[in-house]
């Protein structure tokens, strides 16, 4: 009698057998020569909750992952011959989400991280099979809630917002707990010897208690990042994991340069917020920001790529060889080349008390998150660009009344025809021209906003509480000091839209010109969103990304 290669009770969202998919005689052996055979006696703990250094083939027996629920393990999955444990933290060295351990007496090929990374890069069957399970596990785990994080918070907590947010970009499941829903909220509470005043709360590890933490906290509280050597000299450091830079991090480490990617909240920058992006090239059905950042995230560490989240540039100093990235944490990461991602954001709107409701009635993203915090009710939606359209579009799905407000007169130069055709076609969607909007009232949460007609100076108040602010774009480079060359809106110059008299200015010592991405300063590029004259999409910003490197090689035989 065949044994199962895998067994689980979970309810799969995708083919089981690509999640627990069986191996071959062969294809074991090849993973043998990456690893060494061990023999493991039944009931053996084999990889602890929070450790995630390696994977284990089995050859012989079963290995079943089990969870924690309090003190009592739950099954996950039963691993038979064949089966292979592990999910996406042993790419990325962050903790595991569960204990593995021996079923019965038996043997595995035991894998650690190093080699498994090699395996990876060099056996693309065994690459396909591995992070298509990796992943597709990642997501179940997601989707189950298995992890020993539980947020105490309130939807109308800009906090609490934030900090789902930053979980939920980063691929890290937790358990929610709405303490104005949860009856039993205020024993969880007292059981931690938590206040109201503290929310939001974030309990990491069963045990460590953080009130209103910051997005570096939970990080370092998780384990999301790899320690980082600051004496080591890297190829390129890459500052911002959005498009530009996780395409410049997988083109660099994929050619064999030793990278490290800088960022200063989750993959996937702007683009990430994005509930569905329509017109990049190889998804005619579209994918959201946060899937396409995923998929180039795993990438980015298939290829050895280092990715650090949570940590903010403070300053690029650039008086010094190599070049130094100071962090706000105060620690310095040093490079032989600079490329700089880090994008734009959208431009705030010039109303009083704006800050006390961001979060809490004012958001910069439009993604199945907000969407939640709005089912039902009448939103505004400001801008008249693709992203607008797309939160536009988006949240009409769920919403009562969209409401989009635009500085212009039509959408026409703005918006593509076919987000144009469904903002029009749609009976949600309210389009309202030559509008802004010029107060927002209400207590701890927004509760009415008035917007002004342009032409006729009328003001009109409506009752809604969620606004989605997305137009303009403000850059990313007050970091950068004087370092490179901006224009007059703040973007980086770079390349030929550098004038003599500017390169004369800052320096400029090589006999060369700039390269085309490469700022005012050699060796120190900028791609995407952050560049003067770059074209505000996402395919272009990619395509930046990868040039970048192309470049960063020419310097680096300089």
């Amino acid at each position: 009698m065949t044994t199962a290669a895998a067994t689980t009770t979970l309810r799969l969202a995708s083919p089981p057998e690509h999640v627990f998919p069986r191996l071959t005689s062969a294809q074991m052996a090849r993973i043998a020569a990456h690893g060494h055979v061990r023999r493991v006696e039944s009931g053996e703990v084999l990889l602890e909750m929070g450790e995630s250094g390696r994977i284990f083939v089995v050859t012989a027996g079963s290995v079943q992952t089990v969870r924690m629920a309090g003190d009592v393990e739950e099954i996950i999955v039963t691993h038979g011959v064949g089966s292979f444990t592990g999910e996406m933290a042993i790419l990325s060295g962050r903790r595991g989400l569960a204990r593995t351990r021996a079923r019965e007496t038996g043997e595995v090929i035991e894998v650690d991280r190093s080699r498994l990374m090699a395996l990876v890069q060099t056996d693309s069957e065994l690459s396909d099979i591995l992070m298509r399970a990796f992943i597709l596990r990642r997501l179940e785990l997601i989707a189950m809630g298995s992890s020993d994080v539980v947020l105490l918070g309130s939807r109308h907590s800009a906090g609490t917002l934030r900090i789902k947010e930053f979980l939920s970009r980063n691929g890290q499941p937790l358990t929610y707990v709405d303490l104005e829903q949860d009856v039993d909220a205020q024993d969880l509470l007292d059981r931690f010897h938590v206040g109201v005043h503290d929310v939001p709360v974030l309990i990491c590890g069963g045990r460590t208690v953080l009130r209103n933490p910051s997005n570096e906290k939970i990080a370092e509280c998780l384990g999301l990042n790899a320690p980082v050597d600051p004496a080591q000299v890297r190829d390129a450091v890459i500052v911002g994991a959005g498009p530009a830079g996780l395409a410049a991090a997988v083109y660099g480490a994929s050619e064999g340069l030793d990278v490290l990617v800088v960022e200063s909240t989750a993959p996937g920058g702007q683009a990430g917020s994005s509930s569905r992006i329509e017109n990049y090239l190889g998804f005619p059905m579209g994918i959201s920001g946060q899937d396409l950042a995923g998929r180039a995230y795993s990438q980015a560490q298939k290829f050895g790529a280092q990715v650090t989240v949570a940590k903010k540039a403070r300053a690029l100093l650039c008086k010094r060889k190599p070049f130094s990235i100071e962090l706000e944490d105060g620690s310095t990461v040093s490079a032989r080349t600079i490329v700089i991602a880090t994008g734009a954001s959208y431009r705030k709107l010039a109303v009083a008390d704006l800050a006390r409701f961001e979060g809490a009635g004012v958001y910069y993203g439009a993604t199945p998150m907000e969407a939640q915090l709005c089912r039902g009710e009448d939103v505004i939606v400001v801008g008249g660009g693709n992203s607008a359209g797309q939160a536009a579009v988006f949240l009409a799905q769920t919403v009562r009344r969209v409401y989009m407000l635009v500085r212009a007169a039509s959408l026409a130069e703005t918006m593509s025809r076919y987000l144009i055709r469904r903002i029009e076609q749609s009976p949600s969607i309210e389009l309202r021209t030559r509008m802004e909007i010029v107060a927002l009232e209400g207590s701890d949460r927004l509760e009415a906003v008035r917007w002004r007609n342009s032409q006729t100076m009328a003001v009109e108040r409506r009752a809604v509480g969620h606004v989605f602010v997305m137009t303009g774009a403000e850059p990313a480079t007050r970091w950068l000091a004087d370092c490179v060359v901006l224009d007059d809106k703040g973007f980086i110059k770079t390349g030929t839209d550098l004038t003599r008299d500017e390169l004369t200015a800052a320096g400029w010592a090589r006999s060369r010109a700039p390269h085309h991405l490469e700022t005012s300063l050699p060796g120190v590029f900028a791609v995407g969103d952050v560049r003067s004259g770059n074209q505000k999409r996402v395919a272009s910003a990619v395509g930046e990304g990868s040039t970048a490197i192309a470049l960063v090689h020419q310097v680096l035989k300089e």
